[in-house]
């Protein structure tokens, strides 16, 4: 039990890693023991990120723009050239787009929809062979979407392209959940509510007015968005298959009333 929530040794591949969701869960992993590997596709922050995080342990930048299915597969090998396997996955890579209902742009569309519920989808296919490699009865393999809960409930925002392709995520983790866990390689995901960042800059820029409409009293913090990541990729969430984990301190239950 003392060895529930370990990581130590194992290795990990987080994309979107250098800022915001994906840099919390990539610090947790590796105060955790975990060998991360972070991409991104901006080289220069990428690699300004795991110089950062190398402090705490090791972090390898691998810079890569996965929204086209040639960028998972490059990203992939990168991955297969330097690893014998691979433990856990996190497609955390994302974007968003606003715009009224009326001007709504099919760029706006494919751009967000490409990365957000395509790449997660193809770079685990891509990867399908090293985290089977990795995995054994005792211990599996682990995928970990970043889906949202907008994706859940609704927003008062028009960012179409982004809500349809969050929840579209969370039917997708439920499907390669069924089909990959005959492979040793347990697949969940985590729908985060208001945590500081560049995509959610009301979150950074006007924490103490957005906590006021979070039941919790406040804002998400890095070791909230870490503890759900670490839960779902140990020993302690063998046996979770298929969920969305939502990390929101309420918002959902709160949209709904």
């Amino acid at each position: 039990m003392k060895d529930l929530f370990s990581l130590q040794g194992r290795v990990a591949l987080v994309t979107g890693g250098s800022r915001g969701i994906g840099r919390m869960i990539a610090t947790g992993f590796l105060h955790h023991g975990v060998k991360v590997y972070i991409s991104a596709r901006k080289a220069a922050a990428c690699e300004a990120t795991a110089e950062e995080l190398s402090a705490i342990g090791p972090c390898v930048p691998l810079p890569a723009d996965v929204s086209t299915v040639e960028g998972a597969r490059a990203l992939a090998a990168q991955v297969m050239e330097r690893e014998p396997s691979l433990d856990i996955l996190v497609n955390n890579a994302g974007a968003a787009w606003g715009e009224a209902f009326d001007t709504f742009p099919e760029s706006g569309w494919d751009k967000v929809v490409d990365l957000n519920m395509k790449a997660p989808f193809f770079l685990t296919q891509a990867l399908h062979a090293h985290l089977r490699k990795a995995a054994t009865a005792q211990r599996p393999a682990k995928v970990i979407n970043i889906a949202s809960i907008d994706g859940i409930s609704v927003n008062q925002w028009e960012t179409y392209s982004y809500t349809a392709s969050k929840a579209g995520l969370i039917h997708l983790t439920r499907r390669m959940a069924l089909r990959l866990a005959q492979d040793g390689i347990v697949v969940n995901g985590i729908a985060p509510g208001p945590f500081a960042s560049d995509m959610n800059k009301q979150a950074r820029d006007h924490g103490d007015e957005v906590a006021q409409r979070v039941p919790a009293g406040r804002i998400g913090q890095p070791e909230d968005m870490a503890g759900a990541a670490i839960f779902l990729a140990s020993r302690a969430g063998d046996f979770v298959v298929g969920e969305t984990i939502v990390v929101d301190g309420g918002v959902t239950f709160a949209r709904g009333s």
